[in-house]
């Protein structure tokens, strides 16, 4: 028998060796992990497109909204010293106008949301037109607590302001009924104390209106808006209702609804704040912090994410590939197969495509379907190329059926959001506790593998 050189018996012990196949296994993983993140890449890049689908039609149509008020708003003059020179002493007296804000003493929010779903392209964007009434009442300004001269009280420029997000989206004009009078609002605000967007109107207050012990007061609102809607609790108690055909709500911002119903027709919502509830007061000086801070309401929202869940399912593309090479490779020592590296290549290549398959189905169609037929497709293509591999039609069913099985766990895991990490730690740990049972006679030391 001729006598192999060391060359020779060197490169026959990296084709039998277990721990060479291992080792190159574990590189070929980590090399696969480049388009991992490449498609990772891609699910993000088409999120940014449908965000940016979303604000281009929200430019035109109306952004997120926000109502804030009324707020009525009372100047008054102020006179402070300014020193010419510290050391003698000399200063002048400069007079200044700064703002007192007045809070609603109750405050009564009722609309209805008419939502319509607008495309961009293949991106859905919802939009919606909302009818806001808004009814309460001012308790009688009062400057005492301050200690303000009266005199020094400019009555003739008090003015109610009224906060919204985009005033472009405004849809029929506004006014306010006070006390038996209407007054219309124009674009700008007196003072950018309380809100930063709105409009105004001035009310010229008589004694006849601060005789009053109560300012009552409606306003009409006509807007339009994309995705959510919010209001700010200004009054002394707040108490807001808000109905709409839209079968998904999402209710956030810091207060939930007292009292909320969902139903296939669409849904229903009241809130009472009152204003311990807040961390400001009903009537203050200068500029006040915490006002949107307080801020409540609705988001209209698509169910299913596509994009979301296709980077789910991509998270668990590392552990997937591992698995897969791990059941291959179980397969070639346990039963004598040979398998090259460059099939594992191909079939990790193959489980990438998966994630690009199911992020363009998703785009067009729901993403359990869109997962089906990816699955499908993948599941169908490895084990054809599994069968002219193994050249065994029970290796090959074998490998069917944990693909399937896998393929299955993956999909459990997407839909059960909040428990994912409990499922995917109990099925991880089952998959290992299989792996370590199966493999608990071999001798790893004493496997012979054929040449390739």
């Amino acid at each position: 028998m001729e006598k192999l050189s060391f060359f020779e018996r060197f490169n026959l012990w990296l084709k039998q060796s277990i721990t060479i196949r291992l080792i190159t296994i574990g590189i070929l993983i980590l090399f696969l992990l480049i388009p991992v993140s490449m498609v990772e890449s891609v699910i993000r890049e088409r999120e940014e497109r449908k965000n940016e689908a979303t604000q281009e039609i929200s430019s035109t149509w109306g952004a997120q909204q926000t109502v804030c008020g009324p707020v009525l708003t009372i100047p008054y003059k102020t006179v402070t010293k300014v020193y010419d020179n510290e050391q003698t002493g000399k200063f002048k007296l400069v007079e200044s106008v700064e703002y007192a804000h007045f809070l609603p003493e109750k405050l009564a929010v009722s609309g209805d949301i008419k939502p319509e779903v607008r495309y961009r392209g293949i991106y859905e964007v919802i939009v919606y037109n909302s009818k806001i009434n808004l009814k309460g009442s001012f308790s009688t300004p009062s400057f005492e607590n301050w200690k303000i001269d009266s005199a020094d009280i400019l009555w003739d420029d008090a003015s109610v302001s009224l906060g919204l997000t985009d005033l472009r989206s405004i849809q029929e004009d506004i006014s306010i009924h006070l006390n038996n009078k209407n007054y219309s609002f124009n674009p700008g605000l007196e003072s950018n104390d309380v809100m930063q967007s709105g409009m105004s109107t001035k009310l010229n207050l008589k004694n006849q209106e601060l005789s009053a012990q109560k300012m009552e007061f409606s306003v009409d609102l006509n807007f339009n808006g994309s995705s959510g809607l919010s209001f700010i609790p200004l009054g002394k108690t707040t108490d807001a209702s808000i109905k709409s055909k839209w079968t998904n709500p999402s209710f956030d911002g810091a207060f939930l609804p007292d009292s909320r119903e969902i139903t296939a027709n669409g849904f229903s919502a009241s809130w009472r704040v009152l204003h311990l509830n807040r961390p400001y007061p009903q009537q203050f000086k200068g500029p006040i912090e915490g006002i949107n801070d307080s801020s409540f309401g609705v988001n209209l929202f698509i169910p299913v994410d596509e994009y979301q869940k296709s980077m789910r399912s991509a998270k668990y593309a590392s552990m997937f590939i591992t698995l897969t090479f791990l059941v291959f490779f179980f397969v070639q020592i346990l039963n004598n197969v040979k398998i090259h590296p460059i099939q594992y290549i191909i079939v990790g290549l193959t489980l990438c495509v998966f994630y690009t398959l199911l992020i363009a189905l998703s785009e067009h169609i729901q993403f359990s379907f869109s997962y089906l037929i990816a699955s499908v497709a993948i599941i169908g293509l490895i084990t054809f190329y599994a069968k002219s591999i193994f050249k065994n039609s029970t290796l090959t069913r074998l490998i069917f059926l944990i693909l399937t099985a896998l393929y299955l766990f993956i999909y459990s895991i997407i839909q059960m959001e909040d428990y994912a990490l409990l499922m995917g730690s109990v099925g991880l740990f089952a998959v290992l506790a299989t792996i370590m049972y199966l493999s608990r006679k071999i001798n790893w030391y004493d496997i012979k593998t054929n040449a390739q």
